[in-house]
């Protein structure tokens, strides 16, 4: 594989994502066309999804799930990192020619971002990160802001003869993920205490926290979801986040403060 983005090299890291989908083949078809991710295995009612190898994705097939509610705690975006700023430009021009819904296009500062929804409501980020030196970290804060995307120039990136876009590229990994949830500080507290460090505060709002100085591995805002209790187990959307972690001797799991899976497995760059 080729060398990874800032985001997969940290001390904890964003592994893969599950979700729970009512129509798990329609779902991963669907993941397949958006971004080219490949089949990497199948198992009973699991669909296991990913690019140049590295898994990314786990869906599992549950027809009787209730479908998900964007008002209670759960996932507000999978954020798809590609390697390079031509391979967002590639994907932009792809959506375009293929008349792909997106739902927003914004520039973070350090990265510049498209947002969309699957047919089952997970949200979708797909982004590529500005390099790491041109962060800007007043107070030792990460300066994030959120401003329209300038989509002609990051399209100016292409030369005429680009080949154009073929699938998620070596490199491509889950960025971050941004989760719903019922309260902030609750939110900031555990996942303190889980070893990331809280990088900036949208107002009350909102938290961004990360590994290793970058920007953010974990999202967790109260938007639509303020006072949201524990997620109802038979819903679909977020089944697991999985984060990769140098320091964990074992693999383990543990509920957020909302009951969502997340799994603590060893795990290098």
């Amino acid at each position: 594989m080729s060398d990874l983005p800032f985001s997969a090299t940290t001390p904890i890291h964003v592994g893969r994502v599950g979700l729970r989908a009512r129509d798990g083949e329609a779902l991963a078809a669907y993941y397949k066309k958006l971004l080219g991710l490949t089949e990497t295995r199948r198992s009973g009612a699991t669909i296991a999804l990913g690019a140049e190898g590295r898994e990314l994705l786990e869906i599992e097939h549950a027809p009787t799930a209730q479908p998900d509610d964007p008002r209670s705690a759960g996932l507000y975006h999978t954020a798809f990192l590609l390697p390079r700023r031509e391979d967002l430009a590639r994907w932009v021009r792809h959506a375009m020619e293929n008349g792909i819904q997106i739902t927003g296009a914004s520039d973070h500062h350090v990265s510049e971002a498209i947002y969309l929804n699957d047919p089952e409501g997970n949200g979708i980020e797909i982004y590529a990160d500005r390099p790491q030196e041109a962060w800007e970290r007043p107070g030792g804060r990460i300066a994030m802001t959120t401003e329209r995307l300038d989509v002609e120039a990051l399209l100016a990136t292409l030369s005429g003869d680009d080949a154009g876009w073929q699938g998620a590229p070596d490199g491509s990994v889950i960025g971050h993920v941004h989760l719903r949830a019922g309260d902030v500080d609750v939110a900031e507290r555990w996942w303190n205490e889980l070893g990331l460090e809280t990088m900036v505060h949208y107002g009350s709002q909102a938290v961004f926290l990360a590994s290793g100085g970058y920007h953010h591995h974990i999202g967790a805002n109260i938007w639509q979801s303020r006072g949201a209790g524990p997620r109802a187990p038979d819903r679909a959307g977020l089944s697991f986040v999985e984060m990769l972690s140098e320091d964990a001797t074992d693999e383990h799991q543990m509920p957020d403060p909302w009951g969502t899976e997340i799994r603590i497995v060893p795990g290098h760059a």
